[in-house]
């Protein structure tokens, strides 16, 4: 992870005071690639934070601009929520204040205590990460800190600032205890061109002897972190029955075993949650619906992890119902299933709540008194209507909903005679109601044969 002292000098060349005055970013970028590949950009990265971290290494305000902006050089192509540095833009842009009471977040990024950024650089900053333009390329560090950007506004981070959130929650525990072992002095250090004077004070052998110290040494500090001890167990020093079997191997010849899952995410659910998310905003693309649901079949356990509350539901079925399907399908153990029922019966009639209930019947039992409250929701939704044409579209959708359910014998068509016969009167004139009401008939006389029949004596009686 540390730098050379050739690679250190490429960088110190990158940043230098002259340089960084009058070079434009477009310059600044095509040098700084010309020394490092992509396979160096990470360590080359955590050498420029430790180089913000400590501002008499780069104790012009050009050099620190031009170090921030390299941090989203090296990973422009990707985007910001996945480069390594992206929380070094939060703190710049949304720096935790430092009171004695912290919220989670100030805690999780305080340990960057880079100092702060002008007006004018947190202005760059948030342009770059949001919208960057080739304009803005072609400016000059020097440029940018003397721009005017009291009536501007800068990017909203809170996006962002979730995402890393979400992400850090998922890395161990001893992980997300550490903090760096070089701690930089909090005294008040120039930030702009009024507060900067006499660089030559800052003596350049002292300058360039600290950085490769903390950057070039076998043991580097930037290398090096406090975490929590991983305490473990010891080890029996007796053998007895109930105590735990320790494995120690006595062949001396081991293999090493390369795990290709190695430093690849391996929580399902931070990816469901997330097109979960986009579920219940918009339709998805068929890949994505695939993966969700594919995921939901081989972990039935994952549902309870992605975040889908009764309450967002509704969003899912008219977006994407046959995530819908599945989900709910998933949840029918689940002690709130029937806070889903409710919320489904309750939900504003659609091709896609009749699509998504006509799939539940025909795959799982659900309660009777869930589908009844659903007819009865239908029929007087239909009902109160007062838009001929939609009205229309509505009956025909409930009557094709309801020969469905009775063919697939999903409901007894004797529990709901009465009122469906009643709704498929008032809308005769509709040809699917008229079928319904026939195929309510068949039933009714297959259910009744003796009535048939005496009907068809006091027939021939009467003729």
């Amino acid at each position: 992870m540390a730098l050379s002292v050739k690679e250190l000098a490429s960088l110190l060349s990158v940043l230098s005071e002259e340089g960084t005055k009058t070079q434009t970013f477009e310059a600044l970028a095509s040098t700084f690639h010309g020394y490092f590949d992509k396979k160096d950009f990470f360590k080359v990265g955590s050498s420029i934070v430790l180089l913000l971290q400590n501002p008499d290494l780069l104790p012009h305000p050009t050099q620190k601009l031009a170090a921030i902006f390299l941090l989203y050089e090296m990973y422009r192509s990707e985007q910001v929520s996945t480069n390594p540095f992206a929380s070094v833009f939060v703190h710049l842009l949304n720096p935790p204040a430092l009171s004695t009471e912290k919220n989670e977040q100030e805690k999780v990024e305080l340990h960057w205590a880079i100092p702060p950024i002008s007006p004018s650089e947190r202005y760059f900053l948030s342009q770059l990460i949001s919208s960057p333009t080739k304009e803005l390329n072609k400016k000059t560090c020097t440029q940018v800190l003397q721009m005017e950007v009291s009536n501007m506004q800068s990017y909203d981070v809170s996006g962002l600032q979730l995402t890393l959130v979400e992400r850090h929650s998922e890395m161990p525990h001893t992980s997300r205890s550490a903090m760096p072992c070089v701690v930089p002095d909090r005294d008040s250090k120039p930030t702009s061109f009024e507060q900067f004077s006499k660089p030559e004070s800052i003596n350049p052998d002292v300058q360039r002897q600290t950085a490769e110290a903390l950057l070039t040494s076998s043991k580097s500090p930037v290398e090096n972190c406090l975490r929590p001890e991983f305490i473990r167990i010891a080890p029996p020093l007796h053998i007895a029955e109930d105590e735990m079997v320790w494995m120690i191997p006595s062949d001396s010849d081991h293999k090493i075993t390369w795990d290709p899952t190695m430093c690849a995410s391996s929580s399902a659910s931070a990816e469901v949650r997330r097109l979960l998310v986009k579920a219940t905003k918009g339709p998805l693309t068929p890949g994505q619906s695939t993966q969700i649901v594919s995921q939901l079949k081989s972990d039935s356990k994952l549902i309870y992890h992605v975040g889908l509350s009764p309450q967002k539901l509704p969003e899912l079925v008219e977006n994407n119902p046959l995530v819908a399907i599945e989900a709910l399908l998933k949840l029918m153990t689940s002690n709130q299933i029937t806070e889903y029922f409710q919320v489904l019966v309750n939900m504003e009639m659609s091709l896609h709540s009749m699509e998504v209930v006509n799939r539940l019947t025909t795959q799982v039992d659900l309660p009777s008194e869930f589908i009844h409250l659903y007819i009865s929701n239908c029929i007087s939704t239909c009902e109160t209507i007062k838009d001929r044409y939609m009205q229309n579209r509505l009956v025909r959708l409930v009557c094709v909903f309801l020969q469905s359910l009775i063919r697939n014998k999903t409901i007894d068509v004797r529990d709901i005679f009465i009122e469906v016969q009643a709704f498929c009167i008032e809308f005769s004139r509709i040809r699917e109601a008229a079928g319904l009401f026939r195929l309510l008939k068949s039933l009714d006389s297959v259910d009744n044969p003796q009535q048939q029949q005496q009907q068809g004596q006091g027939q021939t009686a009467g003729k």
